[in-house]
């Protein structure tokens, strides 16, 4: 099974980056989940929680506010205003 490739950075500074299997985050239009195939879209973040599921079921969690998230060829972008591991 293919990898997505994730990157969730805040204004001054990444906050994680790696392989997952999965991504659920918030966004204005409500939840999302992103596996690997997903088509490419563009969506504006909601405050809230982004979890992502690593490929050996370890779960990472970061909160994050005001910003976007970009899905292309299985690579996830996650850009907020303020990002902090949870």
């Amino acid at each position: 099974m293919a990898a997505l490739k994730v990157s969730v950075v805040s204004a001054d500074r990444e906050i994680w980056s790696g392989e997952a299997s999965m991504v659920v985050a918030r966004t204005v239009e409500g939840q999302i989940g992103i596996l690997p195939g997903h088509e490419p879209m563009l969506a504006v973040l909601a405050a809230g929680e982004v979890r992502v599921s690593l490929p050996d079921g370890e779960k990472i969690t970061a909160n994050a506010e005001d910003g976007f998230l970009s899905v292309q060829s299985n690579a996830v972008q996650i850009v907020a205003s303020r990002a902090e591991l949870a």
